[in-house]
């Protein structure tokens, strides 16, 4: 099948383009946008591999749907673009990387591009949504693509970052090879579970002090 997508992902992810369940993904998801609003746009579903190649990635942060209202998914885990309000999970995101690295943010809208540029890999774990009903493309083969994108990324690439927030984020790290890279757990940046262990974690400053350890320049967070 061919899909438009990097080609470097495309080198390291042909072979699920070709498995059945791909094929009746890639069938559900084109009837669903011809029958209704899904989102994101078709052109940004795979915007994150798009925006960050196979090898420049160096940090994965990994979300669960995208946004299901209008304007605001873009293709990128936790983003929205910079005209829309910013989320409550990114404002929370937000907060703790000021806390964590100790200065204000120099960018405060939603538009998290200039992350992915950098090597943060955005990766939603459902990459399409019918508008307003949220999970409504859950359980039809996005999760069997994404774990093959983190299986990938674990397997072919060392000295990864992979932060995990809540517990489905968690389950989707089953894949990862501890040994070779750096995990980092927390609650769900969500107003419902923020102050439960997210707010504090550090995982920002953590990962940039990892990075560094494997001579890697860090992330611009701010």
């Amino acid at each position: 099948m061919n899909v438009k997508i990097d080609p470097s992902w495309a080198t390291h992810l042909h072979g699920e383009f070709e498995k059945s369940y791909f094929t009746e993904l890639a069938t559900f998801v084109r009837k669903e946008y011809q029958e209704g609003t899904v989102y994101p746009a078709p052109k940004n579903i795979f915007r994150a591999f798009d925006l960050c190649p196979f090898e420049k990635v160096k940090v994965v942060i990994l979300g669960q749907d995208p946004y299901h209202g209008a304007r605001q998914a873009n293709g990128l885990a936790f983003a929205v673009n910079e005209t829309e309000a910013v989320p409550p999970s990114l404002k929370n995101i937000f907060k703790e990387i000021e806390s964590d690295v100790g200065k204000p943010l120099v960018h405060t809208d939603g538009d998290l591009t200039r992350w992915a540029k950098q090597g943060v890999l955005l990766l939603n774990a459902t990459l399409t949504v019918r508008a307003h009903t949220a999970g409504s493309h859950q359980n039809r083969g996005w999760e069997l693509f994404t774990d093959a994108v983190i299986r990938a990324l674990s397997d072919e690439r060392e000295h990864l970052v992979f932060m995990l927030w809540g517990n489905y984020a968690k389950t989707k790290g089953a894949h990862i090879d501890r040994s070779k890279h750096l995990v980092l757990e927390a609650p769900h940046p969500s107003p419902f579970s923020a102050a439960s262990g997210f707010f504090g974690c550090k995982h920002f400053s953590r990962a940039n002090e990892y990075l560094k350890s494997q001579k890697l320049s860090p992330i611009d967070w701010l």
